[in-house]
């Protein structure tokens, strides 16, 4: 295990806050265990040091244990204390030893996997790809123990594995490169991976007797680190925890990767040296578990002062985030801005001129909330929400779903959501919805898609932010889910019966207590297992109903957060976990302790998401200018300023049919219809398809786009949404009638379009062109048109 060596003096300028010893207790439970430990520093200024090599060690009983560099090996039997201090700062860990003497044997699964995953020869690069390579397969990461053992020691008898000379089986050495391998030299012999595999040869290549323990979960130290100035180091190590109370260093065993290796690249052996200023997550997976750390990189010698945090608990977290990077956050946006942004994002509809005068003239210090109070009331928000829910539901019309079932699932789902009805009340009668589709609309949840093995999948993903689709096939390679969990979860939905009805376009859903998944592998049926839970007690009860009930229950860490993280990216743009629905350890959150605090706080409220839209609408970050300053310019996902925003493809639909006063006609739907108030998603128009308007086929979030494309510039520009609309709204021609000025009707068109009145050079260069047109209705038309186009129209900011 590599140290970091030298802390600068520079560091070491500013006080030691604290110091930190990981783990926080050891065990050595074998003669063959070992512990690596790190000592981190923490300065005043929340910089962190790796100083393991610098602290002063020592054990309060010698004769228990022996140190080799910051490597604790047994000696004897019983405990004793590791006494760490740095800097006037004093720890001490307990320190525990069995079986110092005693040898465990060599396991298959807990010991040579581990060498392949750590070598990489189960990679889809390598061994594990779907045919092998140069005829040896091993399974993807692992997922098949009982098929590697068999491939290993029966495939190429007395080749791979030579029992009777160990030393020249093909299993290790091609791993030294003693023969000819694609893969190149792997380790060296003097490597604790050849003594492992060649224990396990001399052994006799025995499979594992009995069940072997199962690694529950793997914890990295430092959980977090700040790391100043190029070249600075931090050693990370991994400890692995077993279902039968045991514990163990795999730090020589795990992979480690960066997500970031411009700013915090990491090698091979878990030493992070910091490079460019950025933030990264280093991660270790070792057996089916990934975790990871988050590294900040810092310039050395930064000036930076740190701002005054103001606001609610959404501006603590996220100035905390902020001061760790050394970003100021960007100033405040104007009244004129929050009132169309605000209004934008929590109705999808512009301020009307009386809305504009209304809350341009109030002068009391809490207007702004007050706005957001009165937006909230609208049954506008409602049918927002309603229309964001019914494209993860995917509603619309099919071969299965009848015209009269998407109506009337889309109707439930409004209902539910304007009178106030908690999410995850909402979300239990869904997912245990049984009868027909007409009387229960929510039933027709199990015929949008009736493949069992796709419901699970879209359920994880949409209420907990799950994709679980990789493990169908093999162990999920960036995240924790194995094919047993895939499996398992998708048990809970293999009882959905369907039946027909008197009436063709009606089915009967029900729980018919009988139907089975079977794993891929091995054709084992699988009991129903909650994602990273347990198995539940089923008798007698619908799968469905226990899956809801743990589901949004208060202890699932999945599904508040995944809920509060949505309602997050829909006003700022970007999630806290983005996309929305990729949660995994791989893809880790922006600002952890924000993420876990918006899910903690959806339960507080009930799961009335109304209050927590009241919450972001009223923190500092929301109400942030989009103008950001040299400090954070280049900063994209913590939130230092307001990000520009294309208006989505219904709601931008709505906003030009308001700005005009002119309605646009749906299919099934009675004139001055808005676009958010579809049932069917079956039902479009070339404006909304043009727009990137949610197809409605699958339930990722990426389906409703909000990307810009040469079709979109050529319909605003000639098509019918927006000089046909403004001439038949017919606007500027009662303002013209009523003999308004070019000043007042300039005003107005800006007002109405862009919620703000015209500086006084864009109404000079207006003014100017007018005098040119000698039909002034033309001309204020053109105006109109030309606002219409303007990026500042199309996007919120």
């Amino acid at each position: 295990m590599l140290l970091c060596l030298v802390a600068s003096t520079a560091q070491a300028e500013t006080a030691i806050r604290k110091i930190d010893v990981y783990p926080s207790s050891i065990e050595l439970l074998t003669k063959r265990d070992s512990q690596h430990y790190v000592v981190v520093a923490t300065r005043d200024d929340d910089v962190t040091l790796d100083v393991t090599a610098q602290a002063t060690v020592a054990l309060a009983e010698e004769g228990k244990v022996k140190r080799e560099g910051n490597l604790l090996l047994p000696v004897a039997d019983g405990e004793t204390m590791l006494k760490v201090e740095y800097a006037g700062h004093k720890v001490e860990v307990p320190v525990k030893v069995e079986k110092a003497t005693e040898e465990r044997p060599v396991s298959f699964h807990l010991d040579v996997m581990s060498v392949f995953m750590r070598a990489g020869c189960n990679t889809g690069s390598c061994h594990g790809a779907a045919r092998g390579k140069d005829g040896f397969r091993l399974s993807l990461f692992g997922f098949d123990p009982a098929g590697d053992y068999f491939r290993v020691t029966r495939e190429q008898a007395t080749r791979r594995v030579n029992l009777a000379d160990p030393e020249s089986s093909l299993l290790i050495e091609k791993a030294i490169g003693s023969v000819p391998h694609t893969g190149g030299k792997l380790f060296e012999k003097d490597s604790d991976y050849y003594a492992t595999l060649l224990r396990w040869l001399e052994t006799g290549a025995q499979p594992d007797q009995g069940e072997v323990p199962r690694c529950n979960k793997i914890e990295i130290y430092p959980p977090k680190a700040v790391l100043e100035g190029e070249g600075a180091q931090q050693a990370f190590i991994v400890k692995a925890f077993y279902a039968d109370g045991t514990t163990r260093d795999v730090t020589d065993l795990t992979v480690f990767q960066s997500n970031n290796d411009n700013s915090a690249p990491i090698d091979q052996n878990g030493l992070c040296t910091a490079s460019k200023r950025g933030e990264a997550f280093v991660m270790a997976r070792f057996d089916t578990h990934t975790v990871g750390s988050q590294v900040i990189v810092l310039p050395k010698d930064l000036q930076y002062e740190k701002p005054q945090v103001a606001g609610n608990y959404i501006d603590e977290l996220v100035g905390a985030k902020l001061h760790k990077l050394r970003i100021v956050p960007s100033e405040m946006c104007t009244d004129e801005e929050f009132l169309r942004r605000a209004t934008v994002d929590i109705t999808g509809l512009l301020p009307t001129e009386e809305e504009y005068t209304t809350f341009m003239a109030d002068t009391s210090g809490d207007k702004r909330a007050k706005l957001v109070d009165r937006l909230l009331e609208r049954k506008e928000f409602s049918e927002i929400w309603a229309m964001r829910w019914a494209e993860l539901l995917m509603i619309k019309s099919t071969n299965n779903v009848s015209e009269k079932s998407a109506f009337l699932y889309n109707s439930w789902l409004t209902d539910q959501i304007s009178n106030d009805v908690p999410l995850d009340q909402m979300v239990r009668e869904l997912l245990s919805a049984s009868g027909g589709t007409f009387s229960n609309p929510a039933t027709n949840y199990y015929e949008i898609e009736r493949d069992t093995l796709k419901t699970a999948e879209n359920v994880a993903q949409v209420f907990m932010g799950l994709r679980t689709q990789c493990a169908q096939c093999h162990n999920h390679p960036f995240d924790r889910w194995t094919m047993d969990d895939y499996y398992g979860f998708a048990a809970f939905f293999a009882q959905i019966g369907r039946k027909n009805t008197e009436d063709y376009r009606e089915r009967i859903v029900y729980d018919r207590r009988g139907g089975d998944v079977r794993h891929l592998v091995d054709n084992r049926v699988m009991p129903p297992k909650f994602l990273g839970g347990v198995e539940p007690n089923l008798e007698n009860r619908d799968r469905r109903e226990v899956l809801a009930e743990w589901l949004t229950a208060p202890e699932n860490p999945y599904f508040a957060t995944s809920v509060a993280n949505r309602v997050w990216a829909s006003f700022f743009g970007v999630g806290i976990v983005d996309p929305v629905d990729d949660v995994r350890v791989s893809n880790p959150a922006s600002n952890p302790e924000l993420y876990q605090k918006l899910g903690d706080k959806l339960i507080e409220y009930n799961y009335d998401f109304k209050k927590l839209v009241r919450d972001i609408c009223a923190s500092q970050a929301y109400q942030r200018t989009t103008v950001p300053n040299d400090s954070n310019k280049t900063d994209t996902k913590n939130f230092a300023y307001a990000q520009v925003r294309r208006i989505p493809a219904e709601q931008l639909l709505d906003c030009i049919s308001l700005a005009t006063n002119h309605d646009e006609k749906f299919g099934g739907l009675p004139l001055g219809s808005r676009a958010v108030q579809i049932a069917d998603g079956k039902t479009s128009s070339y404006f909304l398809t043009t727009f990137g308007r949610s197809q409605r086929e699958t339930v990722c979030s990426c389906e409703a786009s909000t990307s810009p494309t040469l079709s979109q510039a050529l319909h605003m520009l000639n098509g019918s949404a927006t000089q046909d609309k403004i001439a038949r709204g017919k606007l500027v021609e009662g303002w013209v009638k009523e003999g308004l000025t070019e000043d007042q009707i300039i005003d107005k068109i800006f007002v109405r379009c862009l919620s703000r009145k015209p500086t006084s050079e864009e109404k000079e260069k207006l003014v100017a062109v007018m005098k040119e047109e000698e039909n002034k209705q033309r001309g204020f038309e053109d105006v109109f048109w030309a606002v219409l186009n303007s990026r500042e129209f199309m996007f919120n900011h």
